[in-house]
């Protein structure tokens, strides 16, 4: 089987000496860590439901305000067909975009910790620039503020919970910012639901609450433990070794930490991480983690979903409301989804997950779209049959997205980086997710405009293309100590052919 499961080749060196309990030290770092995910979370649930409250769109989009109310049959998808509104949710993403190779640094050289608080001030910043908006600057500068602690929230979180993570719960471990993105974009829905009935001011409320989880964050992350992997690149072995048996539970840790220790060595002869992605024996790597599944995550379409659900079910003709209370159904699915991956992923592994969930979605896609085309548009009202139908696809979906391309998205790229490249390559993993999801975010509505039905078969179609992607390029990871995973590609049927021509040398270092 192509690219088939092959971690067994992870056994070698010390992994069966690796030894840890769950202590209560481990599981406070891994929730507090994990919150980086609610600020993603809420931020993706947050701000499709704005942009459709008539208050918020009175006031700074009167022009959509308008169309959105409006009866002629060239608006049925284009109510929404707005550059300035669809920059309200993309430029955050082009923020963090630009921010992530600043939280590089910063995660390197002063550790995962300190990217996690950098993140936690600036989402602060911008979420009380937001909720005091007078015009659409101000809601600009605000949502680059949020974009910036999106940056080095994403950048240094998953780093954190898989070098925090013994290899075999690590999965499950990472998934946790899942899940806590996941969570908050459930909690953002059920915020909207309620302020969407405060006059005029409840969109203030909704953009304004996104302090609290950053504050959380914030407190949490002064006491939070650097990570062992980090302590030991910046050359503090005594202080790696001690937190490593702290969140261990156990003092025989000889084994991991001499593992650490290794990888520490090999990076440190690197002098320029960036460049050295490019090296062939970095390729697997570079190719899958750092561009093909950050980019293909966002190709699903789901995040068209996540930002515009609201959006989308009011341009089908449901009421502002009732779009809202449909988007935390959907939402919570996102939730349940999370939750069997957590508990599943470490068993069956990243490929069937990917491969499984990959077939549902092409054909939820291929139903959305077929639906749309025979039964709206025109002036053309859906039978409220048929709007069921599109939504319980559109939950099943997302309960497909949600235990695969979500969560196993950010996990995989954070663990099959070695330690010299680690914190560039999830930089680079960060850019090109944010590209993706600022362009999906800029172009979706206006898409949607104009090739109507036809997004969801042009997504149905990106689907196909990335499963084939994983099928014949991803060896299977689960169970892989972290600083083990290079020797998957050495026994990868293609991947083998790559890095097996490239030894390093001086001039690499």
């Amino acid at each position: 089987m192509a690219g088939g499961g092959i971690a067994e080749a992870g056994n070698a060196k010390r992994a069966h000496l690796y030894d840890y309990r769950i202590t209560s030290y481990f599981i406070f770092s891994c929730c507090v860590a994990a919150l980086g995910g609610s600020l993603f979370g809420y931020d993706l649930g947050v701000s499709g439901g704005v942009t459709s409250m008539d208050d918020f769109l009175k006031e700074f989009f009167p022009k959509v305000y308008r169309r959105k109310h409006a009866h002629l049959k060239e608006t049925d998808y284009c109510k929404y067909d707005n550059q300035i509104l669809t920059l309200f949710t993309s430029s955050l993403y082009f923020a963090a975009l630009f921010f992530t190779f600043a939280a590089s640094y910063v995660t390197r050289t002063k550790g995962r910790r300190a990217s996690i608080l950098v993140g936690a001030v600036s989402f602060f910043l911008g979420a009380a620039v937001n909720a005091a908006a007078q015009n659409i600057a101000m809601l600009i500068i605000g949502r680059i503020f949020l974009g910036i602690g999106i940056g080095f929230g994403n950048q240094a979180v998953p780093l954190y919970l898989s070098e925090t993570a013994p290899a075999k719960i690590r999965g499950a471990v990472n998934q946790l910012f899942q899940l806590t993105t996941c969570l908050g974009i459930l909690i953002a829905n059920f915020i909207n639901y309620g302020t969407d009935k405060i006059h005029p001011w409840g969109w203030r409320l909704s953009l304004g609450l996104a302090a609290v989880p950053a504050t959380l964050m914030f407190i949490g992350g002064l006491f939070l433990p650097e990570t062992p992997n980090s302590l030991v690149e910046q050359g503090r072995l005594e202080e790696g070794r001690m937190v490593l048996e702290k969140i261990r539970g156990t003092t025989k840790v000889d084994a991991e930490f001499a593992d650490l220790v290794d990888a520490s060595m090999e990076a440190q002869a690197i002098k320029h991480p960036f460049r050295n992605l490019l090296k062939r024996r970095n390729r697997p790597q570079l190719i899958i983690g750092a561009l093909g599944i950050p980019a293909f995550q966002q190709l699903t379409g789901m995040n068209s979903i996540l930002f515009y659900a609201p959006v989308f079910f009011s341009t089908l003709g449901f009421n502002t409301s009732t779009s809202l209370y449909t988007s935390t159904i959907t939402n919570g699915c996102l939730v349940v989804a999370t939750l069997i991956s957590m508990a599943l992923v470490d068993k069956f592994g990243r490929r069937a997950f990917f491969l499984e969930a990959g077939t549902e979605m092409f054909i939820e896609m291929v139903v959305v779209a077929v639906t749309l085309a025979k039964e709206f548009g025109e002036g053309k009202t859906i039978p409220k049959g048929l709007g069921a139908l599109l939504v319980v696809m559109i939950c099943l979906f997302v309960l497909a997205y949600g235990r695969s391309w979500g969560p196993l998205g950010w996990l995989v790229p954070s663990e099959i980086f070695p330690l010299e490249t680690r914190s560039a390559g999830q930089s680079v993993v960060v850019c090109v997710n944010m590209l993706f999801t600022a362009l999906v975010a800029q172009c979706f509505l206006v898409s949607l405009c104009h090739l109507k039905y036809g997004i969801f078969l042009l997504f149905a179609g990106l689907i196909f293309i990335m499963s084939c992607f994983i099928f014949f390029l991803l060896p299977e990871t689960k169970q892989v100590p972290i600083e083990e995973i290079h020797l998957l590609w050495q026994n990868h049927w293609f991947w083998k052919r790559i890095v097996g021509e490239e030894e390093p040398d001086a001039s690499e270092k």
